[in-house]
C-alpha cells in the first residue's frame, strides 16, 4: 500500500460508524473526557485564587486549608473522571475489535482455496492481530484524546484571554512555532510507520515460513543463509523504530524549550508591569501569574501529544484500510445454492469440463466422465496431469469455468455448499492436524461424535491399537501439525476423521504415496472398510493399491485419454500400460538392488 500523507477520511468515517453498536460505552466515555476537559483548566485558576487571597494578601491559615481540601477534592475527581475516561474508552474500544475480529476471521474462513494459495499466512496473522490492536488505539488513545485535548486547548486558551488577554497572547507568541514543528514531526513519524508497518509484515511472513519449513531449511544446510536474510529483515525493522525514536528525540526537548520560553516571557512581562507600581498592586498580579502558569503546561502537554495522537489515527486508519480491502473482497465459492436434501447415491457426471487456475490456462480439458454410486473410480497420470484439480472440484475448492458436474440430474452449483461438503470427504496425502488431542483432531470438535463412535471408527480402520498405546490415549495432544506422530499414523487419523464422519462421497488423494510398507497395508485395509458401500474416488501413485478399482481413468496433460478396468486397460498397450510396465521395473529394480546389497 503506498504510503499517504493524508488522513484517509473514508476509511475513518467507516471505522467511526462501529460506535454505534455500542452507544452507552462510547456516551459515558465521551462524557467523562469532556466533562474532564472543563474540570483540569478550572484547577489553575482556583489555586491562582486561593494563592492570591489566602497566602499572599490575607494569610489566612483556616480557609487557606479548607480550599487545600478543596483542590484535592478536584484532582481526586479529576483522577475518577480519568479512570472513567480511561477504563470506558478502552472497552468500548475492545469490544468493536472483537467484532471486527470475529467478522474477518469468520469472513476469511468463506475464502476459496485460490486465495490462499496466493496470500502468505503472515499476511492473514498481520490483519487479525497486529492490525487490530493499531485500530484499537484509535477508539482508545487517539479518537478520545484528541477530543479531550483539542477541548481542553479551548477551554485553557479562553480562560486566559479572560483573566487577561495581553498576558494570554504573549504566552501564545511560540505557539505557531509549536505548531510549525509539530506538522515537521508528525510527517516524520508517519513516514517511520509506515516503514514499520512494511517491515512487521515482511518479518511476519519470513518467521512464519521458515518455522513451518524448517525440516527443509535443516536438510539442505539453509539455516545460515536463512539467518543471514532474517538479520537483514531485523535491521531494516529496527532502522524503522530507529526513524521514529529519532523524530521523538528531537520534538519532545523543542516542546520544552518552546513552554519554557512562553514561562520566561510571562514572567518578564511581569517584571515590567511591576515598574512603578505600589507593593499592593505587584502584590495583586500574584494569583495571576501563577494562574498562568499552570495553565502554560497544560497548554503544551495537549499540543504536544496531538501530533503522536494524529499519528496513531493515521496508523490505525492505514491498517483498518488494509482490514477492510480483506473484508471487501468477494474471493469465495458461490454459495448460491439452496438444494439441502437430495440422493447422493447416484451418478456423478463430468460433461464438457474446462478448468484452470490462471485465465484460460487449462488444467483440465474436456472432462466427460461418469461415476456410477458405490463404484470405486481411480485416476492416474503423470504428475500435473490434472487427478488432484478433478477432486477438488467435486468439493467446490475450486469453480470451474466450463461445463458442469452433476449429481444425477442436480448441478453440483446447485447445492447448499455446506450441505455438499457434509456428504464429501477427502483423506489428503498431507494430512493437517491442529495442536489438540486425538479425538479432538478426529471429530474437529464436532459435540455430536461420542467417544464410543471415535473408537469403534478406530477398530474399524485398524488404528485403535496404535492410540491405546500412546500416553492418554485419545486424549493424547499430538503437538503441533501432528509432529510426534509418523506420517502413517497421521494418515490412519484422517481415515478415521473420514469414517466417523459417514459422508456420501469418499476422496482419497494418494494416501499412501509417502508411508512405509506396515503402514501402507494398515491404510490399505482401512481403505478397503472406508470405502465399502460408498461413492469412492482414488487418486494414487502406486498402481498397485488401485488395480481392484471398478474403473481406472487415466489423465494425460488434463484430458481423460484411457479408460476401464486394470486388466482392459492393460489390453491396451498405451498409456496405463506404459506406466505400470515404468513403475513396476522400478519395484523390480529395487528390489534387485536390495538382495545383492544384502549379499
Amino acid at each position: 500500500m503506498a504510503e499517504k500523507s493524508k488522513l484517509n477520511t473514508q476509511v475513518f468515517t467507516r471505522l467511526l460508524s462501529y460506535w454505534k453498536t455500542y452507544r452507552l460505552l462510547f456516551s459515558i466515555a465521551v462524557f467523562t473526557t469532556v466533562l474532564l476537559a472543563f474540570l483540569s483548566p478550572a484547577r489553575p485558576y482556583i489555586i491562582g485564587q486561593v494563592v492570591q487571597n489566602f497566602i499572599v494578601t490575607n494569610q489566612d491559615a483556616e480557609k487557606l486549608l479548607i480550599w487545600t481540601f478543596i483542590v484535592i477534592g478536584i484532582l481526586i475527581g479529576e483522577g475518577i473522571l480519568q479512570f472513567f475516561s480511561t477504563y470506558f474508552s478502552n472497552l468500548f474500544a475492545q469490544s468493536i475489535i472483537r467484532d471486527i475480529r470475529k467478522k474477518l476471521m469468520s469472513h476469511i474462513m468463506t475464502f476459496n482455496i485460490r486465495y490462499f494459495d496466493r496470500t502468505p499466512v503472515g499476511n492473514h496473522v498481520t490483519r487479525l492481530i497486529a492490525d487490530l490492536e493499531a485500530i484499537t488505539d484509535v477508539f482508545s488513545s487517539g479518537m478520545m484524546a484528541i477530543i479531550g485535548d483539542l477541548l481542553m486547548l479551548f477551554v485553557v486558551i479562553a480562560s486566559m484571554l479572560v483573566i487577561d488577554w495581553q498576558l494570554a497572547l504573549l504566552t501564545l507568541i511560540p505557539i505557531p512555532l509549536l505548531l510549525i514543528a509539530t506538522r515537521i514531526f508528525a510527517r516524520a513519524v508517519r513516514k517511520s510507520m509506515e516503514q514499520e508497518r512494511e517491515q512487521v509484515n515482511r518479518l511476519n511472513n519470513f518467521v512464519n515460513e521458515r518455522l513451518s519449513g524448517m525440516m527443509i531449511v535443516q536438510l539442505f544446510n539453509r539455516q545460515k543463509t536463512e539467518y543471514n536474510r532474517f538479520v537483514e529483515i531485523n535491521k531494516k525493522h529496527r532502522q524503522a523504530h530507529i526513524n521514529a525514536i529519532w523524530a521523538y528525540s528531537i520534538f519532545f526537548p523543542i516542546v520544552e524549550i518552546l513552554s519554557s520560553l512562553s514561562i520566561a516571557l510571562l514572567l518578564v512581562w511581569g517584571a515590567i508591569l511591576a515598574q512603578g507600581k505600589t507593593a499592593t498592586e505587584i502584590e495583586g498580579m500574584y494569583g495571576t501569574i501563577f494562574s498562568f502558569v499552570l495553565w502554560i503546561y497544560m497548554l503544551y502537554r495537549p499540543i504536544r501529544q496531538l501530533a503522536d495522537k494524529f499519528n496513531i489515527l493515521q496508523r490505525g486508519t492505514v491498517r483498518a484500510e488494509r482490514v477492510f480491502e480483506v473484508l471487501d473482497r468477494e474471493q469465495h465459492i458461490q454459495d448460491e445454492g439452496d438444494i439441502s436434501d437430495c440422493d447422493f447415491n447416484t451418478k456423478i457426471r463430468f460433461k464438457d469440463l474446462y478448468f484452470a487456475y490462471n485465465d484460460e490456462d487449462w488444467v483440465l480439458k474436456n472432462i466427460n466422465l461418469e461415476i456410477e454410486p458405490e463404484s470405486t473410480v481411480a485416476f492416474v497420470g503423470a504428475t500435473g496431469a490434472g487427478k488432484t484439480s478433478i477432486v477438488n472440484l467435486i468439493g467446490r475448492f475450486y469453480e470451474f469455468q466450463k461445463g458442469e458436474i452433476t449429481l444425477g440430474e442436480i448441478p453440483i452449483t446447485d447445492l447448499e455448499l455446506s450441505y455438499l461438503r457434509r456428504n464429501v470427504a477427502i483423506v489428503l496425502q498431507d494430512v493437517f492436524l491442529f495442536s489438540d488431542t486425538i479425538h479432538n483432531n478426529i471429530t474437529l470438535n464436532d459435540p455430536t461424535i461420542t467417544r464410543k463412535q471415535v473408537i469403534e471408527a478406530a477398530k474399524a480402520v485398524g488404528a485403535h491399537d496404535f492410540i491405546s498405546k500412546l500416553p492418554g490415549e485419545y486424549d493424547y495432544q499430538v503437538g503441533e501439525r501432528g509432529g510426534v506422530l509418523s506420517v502413517g499414523q497421521r494418515q490412519l487419523l484422517s481415515f478415521i476423521r473420514a469414517y466417523v464422519y459417514n459422508p456420501s462421497i469418499l476422496i482419497l488423494d494418494e494416501a499412501t504415496s509417502s508411508v512405509d510398507t506396515e503402514s501402507e497395508i494398515l491404510i490399505q485395509r482401512a481403505t478397503e472398510k472406508i470405502t465399502k458401500g460408498r461413492t469412492s474416488i482414488v487418486i494414487a501413485h502406486r498402481l498397485s493399491t488401485i488395480q481392484k478399482a471398478d474403473n481406472i481413468v487415466v489423465l494425460e496433460k488434463g484430458e481423460i485419454v484411457e479408460k476401464g478396468d486394470h486388466q482392459e486397460l492393460l489390453a491396451l498397450d498405451g498409456y496405463y500400460r506404459n506406466l505400470y510396465d515404468m513403475q513396476f521395473s522400478e519395484m523390480n529394480e529395487n528390489a534387485k538392488k536390495d538382495y545383492y546389497g544384502g549379499i
